[in-house]
């Protein structure tokens, strides 16, 4: 079921948007060559304690979970883009790192990712980078009373293959709300004019991801970690915004 929210729920929203902006900041920052992707795990876990939030990770086990997280945080590293599952790793130099977390503060949940380079970067995963920053641009320009969601999975996927890639729809964009994946699905790749009509108080998060050379994906052994089926590296960006009678507003800005 879709939900909208009041002007007054929007804004109780917003801690957990500046909250999870501040958690992914730190991250980013702090992954570096040497440094464990569990440390990693570890630092997100004490901002959660910290600022008396709530994992929307740790506990989860959706149909295509193997079992519950058991993490706070998604480390996706190389070849892995999506639902990375902390492990025994440290941070190589040129490693493409993508982060994603989402927690609740107060009830309410908010959702974002970000990739960076570890160390001296491979210009074209700073292309692959960019590319996916400029494709959430587009997804969230798109997020505007009246369009519908096709707009903005038909925006994201411009941006993707006017730069040569393939986009895979089997995950994409949610909306966000007391939980963390809920109605509707924004798959990354679609026909304008189609889908729901987006109306005020809709909030979602907004998440291109992209693969070098393929679309194609699979689970590795942990049961969680989804890799390119040719090895070639991914991005994946991520908001969570809320449609208002105007722009829309950036509820995980950084």
């Amino acid at each position: 079921m879709i939900e909208l929210r009041s002007p007054a729920q929007v804004e109780q929203m917003r801690p957990a948007g500046r909250f999870v902006a501040d958690v992914i900041t730190h991250l980013a920052d702090a992954a570096d060559v040497g440094v464990n992707l569990l440390d990693l795990d570890a630092l997100a876990h004490q901002m959660i304690r910290e600022r008396g939030a709530v994992s929307c990770y740790i506990d989860y086990h959706p149909s295509f979970g193997a079992s519950p997280f058991g993490k706070v945080l998604c480390t996706s590293v190389n070849d892995a883009v999506l639902h990375g599952l902390p492990r025994d790793y440290v941070l190589r130099d040129g490693d493409l790192l993508s982060v994603d977390f989402a927690a609740s503060v107060d009830g309410w949940v908010s959702d974002s990712a970000l990739s960076v380079v570890v160390g001296t970067p491979r210009p074209e995963d700073l292309e692959l980078i960019d590319v996916t920053s400029r494709a959430l641009d587009a997804g969230i320009g798109a997020a505007r009373a009246d369009n519908r969601i096709g707009d903005i999975s038909h925006a994201i996927a411009e941006i993707g293959r006017g730069a040569g890639l393939r986009i895979n729809t089997q995950f994409g964009g949610h909306g966000v709300g007391r939980t963390m994946h809920g109605d509707p699905h924004i798959p990354n790749d679609g026909r304008p004019g189609r889908g729901f009509k987006l109306q005020p108080g809709l909030v979602i998060a907004i998440e291109p991801w992209f693969l070098h050379t393929t679309d194609q994906i699979f689970t590795d052994a942990d049961g969680w970690t989804l890799r390119s089926q040719d090895g070639s590296r991914g991005a994946h960006m991520e908001h969570t915004i809320a449609v208002t009678e105007g722009d829309p507003i950036v509820l995980t800005a950084r």
